[in-house]
């Protein structure tokens, strides 16, 4: 069973923007040492990436959001 795909258009766009940002992010804390950064950037770059590249977002199932006709 696939998921409906319900991320598209400029919220797609969005998604993998920040999931670059947030990559950076977390590989500047890495460099640091700061670990509770890491995860969070790290867990926050994979979620946005997913999303971005599935073009699917549970939460937007969930409260009915649907961009992908955008």
């Amino acid at each position: 069973m696939t998921p409906e795909q319900n991320v598209g258009g400029t919220d797609r766009l969005v998604r993998a923007l920040l999931a670059a940002l947030l990559s950076v992010v977390a590989v500047s804390a890495l460099r640091n040492r700061n670990y509770l950064t890491l995860l969070v950037a790290g867990a926050g770059a994979l979620g946005l990436g997913f999303n971005a590249t599935t073009c699917f977002c549970g939460l937007n199932e969930a409260l009915g959001i649907d961009t992908a006709e955008e």
